[in-house]
């Protein structure tokens, strides 16, 4: 931690710490996070920190502890973020294979079609149920939105 930021956390210790003891009170804490958008009764608050008040070495411990679960949160955030839209662009190639004609849709033949040249088809399946089981509009083909929940709902 740098020394601007020691000193900056200081300054806030010393601005919570309303009635100048020395310390950050549960109440005070509560009232920082409550502040900044973070809610927790003070039973939670108490079992977290391990006491009731915070001197300003514990203030400093719970501000990085604060940080790093709001780091990693971030983080696993990104993390889905960039995963769903890999996702996104591997559905979208997928359609564009279904999509022979480059139309926008999938209709009963395209879906037949493409799945006969992915070895897929083996004439049981009637594709035009499993068109109409997912088309949400009922036009008798399905547009990418449609051809997402298709893929992402069945086993296909």
């Amino acid at each position: 931690m740098s020394s601007v930021k020691l000193f900056d956390l200081h300054r806030i210790f010393d601005k919570l710490d309303k009635n100048g003891d020395g310390l950050v009170s549960l109440e005070e804490l509560m009232w920082l996070l409550d502040s900044i958008g973070v809610r927790a009764n003070q039973d939670e608050l108490e079992l977290l920190i391990g006491k009731k008040s915070l001197d300003p070495i514990d203030f400093v411990f719970f501000h990085d502890l604060v940080i790093k679960g709001y780091n990693l949160d971030q983080s696993k955030k990104l993390k889905e973020k960039e995963e769903d839209s890999l996702l996104e662009k591997d559905l979208a190639k997928a359609f564009e294979v279904f999509d022979s004609n480059g139309d926008g849709f999938i209709s009963s033949e395209e879906l037949e079609s493409a799945l006969c040249r992915l070895g897929l088809w083996d004439g049981g399946k009637d594709c035009r149920s499993m068109i109409n089981a997912y088309d949400t509009n009922s036009d008798g083909q399905l547009d990418f939105e449609e051809f997402k929940n298709m893929m992402l709902v069945s086993n296909f």
